[in-house]
């Protein structure tokens, strides 16, 4: 019922008449809630990186580094590499091509918990 509507049928009843057929006065809706924080949190950009390894060196072994080295990672070739969310392991992927670009195939999610995220 819109304001008119009840406006109306208010204006009757202080008439004394009986309210036309079909307008009855029904409860006000209550105001809808405020967003999930949930939805809003869907919202916040994150950063989704493919880590192929890692390697501990001496801050020498890095001053030496140079065009055409090498640093022996600690991952295995062929390995599956880690998903991380803003630095955390969340899952397991290899790496694919997707247009001009590289992208990332997911092989298993099994850290996507948005606590561990959010910490």
């Amino acid at each position: 019922m819109d304001m008119n509507d009840k406006l109306a049928l208010e204006t009757l009843l202080a008439e004394g008449a009986e309210p036309e057929a079909g307008i009855t006065e029904t409860p006000v809706a209550p105001a809808p809630r405020r967003r999930d924080l949930s939805q809003m949190m869907r919202k916040i950009p994150v950063t989704l990186t493919l880590e192929v390894g890692s390697a501990r060196i001496s801050l020498q072994d890095l001053m030496d580094i140079g065009a055409d080295s090498v640093v022996e990672l600690d991952s295995l070739a062929g390995e599956p590499l880690v998903i991380k969310v803003n630095g955390t392991p969340i899952g397991h992927a290899e790496v694919v091509v997707s247009g001009e670009n590289h992208g990332l195939k997911v092989i298993d999610l099994d850290g996507l918990d948005l606590n561990s995220l959010a910490s």
